[in-house]
Formats: C-alpha cells, structure tokens, sequence
C-alpha cells in the first residue's frame, strides 16, 4: 500500500532536456513542437485552442449549451471541448451535399483492456439502437462507437457511466486510454502490470465535474469507475493532490494536474512485464515495465520516456520517435515519478532523481491469439479481429458471437493493443462449446488466418475520419492479398512480415513501428516506410515518399528478391531492412530485372 507519508522526494531535480536524452537540436526541436514546449522559450501569444480551454470553464461550454439545440451538429469549438469528453463529431465524406450528416464517434476508456461482459451486452445494446450496429476494437484497447446522432449522445454517454465504465479522456489533451500487455496470466509480473495501469488511470484522470454536470445532469454515477474502486488501497486521490513544492501541482481549484489549460497534446502511457512487447510499449510517451524480484515482490519499474507516432508530411521538426530508457524507479516513488513527468509535458517542469536501468530480458513479440493456459486452472483465448471491426456481415456474425459468448458463459474480456479480442477465466470443460459458437458464427480458427492479417493493423480513415488523406481499413484486406501473393511467387510463402497501414500521417495504427507500413499522403498515394523491428522496439525510416496503389508490386519485388538473396540466417524482414538501409536498397533496385510474370 503506497502512502502519501511513504514516498520519498529526493532533492535534486533535471530539466525536460534530459529526460529525453535530447542530444541533438533535431531532438529538442521535436520536444518543442510535439509536447506543446514553445511557451518554455519564448513569449509567443497562446493560441487559439488554448484560449478556449480557459474560457471552457474546465470542459463545460459551449458544449453544455449547444448539446440542446435543434442543430444536428455544433461547432468547432464545442467540438473541441467535446474531445475531452470521449467523442469526435463525424460526416460521412462520401455523400456530397451542402448539408453534413453528422454523426457522432464515441470512445470508451478501458485501462489494461478490460471489458466485463454487462458492459459488452450494454455497448451491444447501445450499438443496435443508437449506433451504426457495430462495434470497433482500436490499437489502444477500447471499443469506440460510430452513427450516434447528436440526440442519442446523452443516453449512450450517460449509460456507460451509469454501469461503471467511462468515455472521460478517451480523447482530448490528457492521459489517454493507459495500455497494458493483454495476456491475463496469474503470475505476480502479470498482476503487478494490470494493477499499476488502473493506479495510472486513476491517477490521471480529469477532475473537472464538467462530465457529472453535462451527461448526468450533476447526479452521481449509479456506479463508480470499475477501475478507480479496484486501486483504493493506493490512496491514488491523497497522491494526485500531495504537492511537493516542486511545481507539479498547480494552485487550481479542479484540476491540480491539469490547470485550465490541460496539456498542449494528448499523453499516452504503457504498462508491461520484462520480455513482452505485445502493446508497442516503445510508442507512448511513458512506458512502464514491472520489475519484481526472485520471490515475485515488486520492486519498482523501469521507466521510458519521450515515445510518439505523431507527425506531419513534409514538416520535418515532426518525426515519429522510441522511446528513450530513462531508468529504474522505486515502487515507492513511482506515482510522484509519472507526476513529474506529465508536468514536464505540461510546462517544463522538474522530476526527480532516477536510478539506473534495470538489466531485463529481451524483448519479444507475442499477439496472444488462440488458447494459454491461464496459471490458475483456468484458460484464456485470443479471438483474432480484422482491424478490430465487430460486425456481422453475411455469413460472418461476430458482433451475435461474442454476444452469445457473454450471456452463455459471462465470460470478462480483455481488448488487445492490435485491435483483437481475448476472453479470460475460461473453465476448461467450456473450451469446445466456445469453439462450436465461434464455428457456428463462421468465425475462422486462428490456423486459418493468414499471419500476414494477424500481425497487421490499420486506421479506420475513410469515409469518417476528417484527417484521412486516402484509405486504410477498407483497403489493407486487398494489400494483404496482393503481397501474399507476391510472397509466394518469391519462395517467401512461410516469411511473416509486420505491416501496418494510416491514412494520414497521424500514426494511429503506429506505423512507424512496422517492418513495412504504408503512411496515407494524398488519394490513392502512400508513403512506405522499412526497417521496424519485428519486435517493435525502433522506428522505421521512410523509404519511398509517393507509391501509387498500382505499384505495390513493383516497389516490393526488388526490396524482397534482395531480401531472399542477402539475408542472414533467421534475418527478419525488418531487421534486415534496417541492417544494409536506404542506399543499398536503392542501388539494388537500381540495376534489378523482374523475374515475375
């Protein structure tokens, strides 16, 4: 049980600067830009985005007012108060017209993945009456809603929040969704990892009663969060408020954290245990990993810092980035840590003194599809999503499966960081029966998945996302096809390459991670970008600035033929990529003939 007396404050503090081991000025340009730091160094007038969180009222208006008038949208600036509150207004930019049909996009908040099964009969429900009748799982472990019409916004948002759950800082400029490994093993790392991503919800959430006020006409939920009552034994509400005088607790009546302002981004956070990099720890802007000792006790965490996905075409002080392995903090200090370095963020603060990294074992990739055994007697299986939509569509009912599966067997689910979901606390003695349900819903087994589809991800892009700059989701099924193809013409039929695919340059399905991604720069145009680890612990570099979607084909061919005759024993596609770069490639392909019909 962690204490406000117990945490130990250490005297000498370092700037931003060092946090993110900023020893080039690219870096600290991108520190600037991305973490909102101009204000630190210069006297620039704040922005226009800025100004309107302060005169919100801490997320209140105009949204308050506009929610309750004939309109069936609102405008810009409810819009982006409406952020904060787990929604995006939508139109569908397939139908022309002068007049928009909007509709509205709404997120839940889920730490660690967690669904119980009321809350997926509540969002199945939901979905059917108020939404486009489906659900999709995103690439930070949430389900988010599409179709609902402004008037149906208070009854979703408030439902949720009756029974439990919440769609407060889904979106917006503060901590997002905090992400964990899936896997719901029963060992103490395990444990540790899923306990500690509630502490750092919690811990982060916003205070403001601006959600109570708007969705619940100012009564209390009928159900506090989930989360929030499984973490009380940490005193998370007496640590979020305890100032050590240092500047990260503002002098804010509502948001001690926060301020008026929030933060100048969204702030992303990532929990695992040594060994398993399934959540692409290396991309949020805080990852955490557990360190326990022989007997299993928690020790404290390893911390990085400084990751992102986030950048723009041709602005070059904007790059996608690793995070940096800052170092080994105590279990007692680690609230106060992740304290300091969301003020960082917020106004160049200071955080404390952190010891050295902890020597760990090394990474690996694992998705956790198909069956495990659980640690407990129990076992839990990983149901692979195509780009995490639950839908029936035809012969394929998924959305009717998993609702099946819930009112049958009650069964808790655990939402994936690749947009897949996992049943946990499965009796043994129900394995066939969820099979012959999975079967019966024309659900494939995982050893029917193409492992290309199962390690890929995509964005939604069009026709809803006002960022999109050409398609993802609709069309990476079809590029899949066209490099297994390729693949197997190549003698390459058993090669598992990890591609991801935006459709703008935004990162989030985290391109920037894959071995081979195509990054959305204009209509029917990608960017490719090589060279990620398979193990997802660096960057890719970008490779080719414009592909037409007609010349797949022949921008991969040469890449993979010198793949096939230069790689080394057991080389990934990734690695290799990365080891001979750009130029070799490009000099290559230079003096390549096709060998394919």
């Amino acid at each position: 049980t962690t204490t406000v007396s117990s945490i130990r404050y250490p005297e000498s503090t370092t700037a931003l600067t060092n946090i993110f081991h900023t020893r080039t000025k690219r870096h600290l340009q991108r520190i600037v830009i991305e973490y909102g730091l101009g204000e630190a160094f210069s006297q620039k007038k704040i922005s226009k985005l800025e100004t309107l969180k302060i005169s919100s009222d801490n997320l209140r208006h105009p949204l308050k007012e506009e929610l309750y008038t004939e309109e069936i949208g609102i405008s810009k600036d409810a819009y982006q108060i409406l952020k904060y509150h787990g929604s995006y207004q939508q139109s569908n930019r397939e139908i022309r017209g002068k007049v928009k049909d909007y509709q509205f996009m709404l997120r839940l908040k889920q730490p660690a993945g967690e669904l119980p099964p009321d809350l997926y009969r509540l969002l199945d429900d939901l979905s059917a009456k108020h939404g486009q009748g489906d659900l999709r799982a995103t690439t930070r472990q949430c389900f988010q809603m599409h179709g609902i019409l402004k008037g149906g916004l208070k009854t979703v948002i408030s439902s949720i929040m009756n029974i439990g759950s919440s769609t407060v800082g889904a979106c917006g400029d503060v901590n997002r969704n905090v992400m964990t490994t899936p896997a719901p093993f029963k060992t103490p790392e395990y444990e540790y990892a899923r306990e500690y991503s509630k502490v750092f919800a919690h811990l982060f959430r916003p205070m403001t009663p601006a959600f109570t006020e708007i969705w619940l006409d100012g009564e209390k939920v009928a159900t506090a969060e989930v989360w929030g009552k499984e973490v009380e034994k940490f005193n998370v509400d007496e640590v979020m408020k305890y100032d050590s005088g240092r500047g990260i607790i503002l002098d804010h009546p509502v948001e001690p954290l926060y301020g008026d302002r929030y933060l100048p981004r969204k702030f992303k956070i990532g929990v695992t245990v040594p060994g398993d990099n399934s959540l692409d720890v290396y991309t949020n802007d805080i990852g955490v990993v557990v360190i326990t000792n022989d007997a299993g006790e928690l020790e404290g965490f390893n911390v990085m810092v400084g990751g992102g996905m986030g950048r723009t075409h041709n602005k070059e002080t904007t790059f996608a980035r690793a995070a940096d392995h800052m170092g080994f903090v105590p279990k007692e200090d680690i609230m106060e840590c992740l304290k300091a370095i969301l003020a960082a963020q917020r106004d160049h603060g200071n955080r404390d003194k952190i010891q050295p990294w902890r020597e760990m074992k090394e990474w690996k990739y694992n998705d956790w599809m198909g069956w495990w055994e659980q640690g407990d007697g129990k076992l839990f299986y990983g149901l692979h999503v195509d780009n995490g939509r639950v839908k029936d569509e035809g012969t394929f009912r998924l959305k009717t499966a998993l609702r099946v599966i819930a009112d049958r067997y009650n069964l808790p689910m655990i939402l994936s960081p690749t947009q897949s979901i996992i049943f946990k606390d499965i009796e043994p003695k129900d394995k066939e029966g969820i099979e012959a349900v999975l079967a019966e819903h024309g659900i494939k087994p995982l050893e029917e998945v193409d492992p290309l589809n199962r390690l890929a991800m995509a964005c939604p892009a069009l026709p809803l996302c006002g960022l999109a700059q050409t398609e993802a989701e609709r069309i990476i099924p079809s590029y899949l096809e066209r490099v297994r193809a390729l693949l197997n013409k190549m003698n390459l039929a058993d090669e598992e390459i990890l591609i991801r695919m935006t459709g703008c340059p935004n990162g989030c399905a985290r391109p920037y991670m894959a071995e081979l991604a195509f990054v959305g720069d204009g209509p029917k145009s990608y960017q490719v970008w090589l060279g990620g680890s398979p193990v997802l612990t660096r960057t890719a570099w970008p490779f080719k600035a414009k592909m037409d979607v007609d010349d797949l084909e022949a921008t991969l061919e040469p890449i993979l033929a010198m793949f096939v005759a230069q790689r080394q024993e057991y080389e990934a596609f990734g690695d290799f990529c990365h080891r001979v770069g750009a130029e070799t490639i490009e000099r290559y392909m230079e003096s390549y003939n096709s060998v394919l019909a």
